[in-house]
């Protein structure tokens, strides 16, 4: 029989590039999705079979991480062998205007998932997607022993949701791991997100559709890797035989500058006649600089970055000219990297 994993936050970003990872290992997949009014899941349609389909190995369920009841139902229905937790409210500078909303979807949502399992009687592995942002004020490298500071709601949920984690393996002795994962991209990020915000203006600004881009903290230092490398790392840390934590990262630290500086440069344009700063993209508290130590994920998982800050912002340039190309063109659209 193949496994079988349940994803939270399945439409976003990560959670299609693990679908895709762990269909190709044989798995079927089953998703959380959010009732929406619009369609949320064109990172997924690839392969989102209907599941009567006999190929089909994706399946996906409406529930809410602030529902506990359909969560237990869920987990009683599907019976994973794997679970991760995906889902959060995850823009920190939103999370400012929504700290409520935030801490209830990203810091108790996590503790709902877990204690869904333990209610359901699963026996089941489980990752949780902690965050860099725990970190914040503490001075980098940052390894697992990094004392947390976080500087925003998110990264507090974060913090919550993670010690919650911990504790579910030492109380429950439920196989739990949390992967701190530092800034990880692709063309897949959504466009609110600082480097897709860039990419996606240098192509319409090279089209000669954006005249600005307006930007917050140019100064800010962070550890960009590439987003379907990490998730490989997440299935990574359910197949070791006992939990634990790890830090997901490259150790190359860049700042927001430089990323604008690669991504103009790649289409030859100077960035400084494009792009200037708005405060009103600064946060209430910032973050100067998140730098992860990899080392151990390295020596326990075999896991290291192979994409790097030149090839990330290539890639993800590329995809966005190759997007609005295809958009101008009529063609159909489809996120394929």
């Amino acid at each position: 029989m193949p496994k079988v994993a349940l994803i939270t936050g399945i439409t976003g970003q990560d959670g299609s590039y693990l679908t895709e990872l762990l269909i190709g290992k044989g798995y079927v997949v089953h998703g959380l999705k959010r009732r929406s009014s619009s369609f949320n899941t064109e990172r997924i349609e690839r392969i989102d079979l209907h599941p009567r389909h006999p190929e089909a190995h994706l399946f996906l369920h409406y529930g809410d991480l602030s529902d506990m009841g359909s969560l237990v139902h869920l987990l009683r229905q599907v019976q994973p062998d794997e679970v991760y937790n995906l889902g959060a409210q995850s823009h920190v500078r939103v999370s400012f205007d929504v700290p409520g909303y935030t801490a209830d979807v990203t810091g108790l949502g996590a503790v709902r998932i877990m204690e869904a399992i333990r209610i359901a009687e699963v026996d089941c592995r489980v990752y949780q997607a902690s965050s860099s942002e725990m970190f914040g004020a503490a001075p980098p490298p940052q390894n697992e022993f990094t004392p947390f500071h976080p500087r925003s709601p998110y990264g507090c949920a974060k913090v919550f949701a993670y010690w919650s984690a911990v504790n579910y393996r030492e109380a429950w002795k439920m196989h739990v791991s949390n992967g701190i994962l530092f800034n990880h991209e692709s063309p897949r990020r959504g466009e609110n997100f600082v480097t897709r915000k860039i990419t996606r203006a240098v192509a319409r600004i090279e089209a000669g559709i954006q005249d600005k881009l307006y930007l917050g903290n140019l100064d800010a230092v962070r550890d960009w890797g590439y987003a379907p490398e990490y998730v490989e790392a997440m299935w990574l840390m359910l197949q070791q035989p006992q939990p634990d934590d790890f830090v997901i990262a490259t150790g190359e630290p860049r700042t927001v500058r430089e990323f604008v500086v690669a991504a103009f440069d790649q289409v030859g344009l100077d960035w400084e006649q494009y792009v200037d700063t708005d405060p009103a993209y600064l946060r209430p508290s910032e973050v100067d600089s998140l730098i992860g130590d990899p080392s151990k994920a390295r020596q326990k998982l075999g896991w290291t970055p192979k994409t790097l800050f030149p090839d990330l912002v290539r890639i993800m340039v590329d995809a966005d000219r190759q997007l609005l190309e295809d958009e101008r063109m009529g063609r159909l659209v489809r996120m394929d990297r």
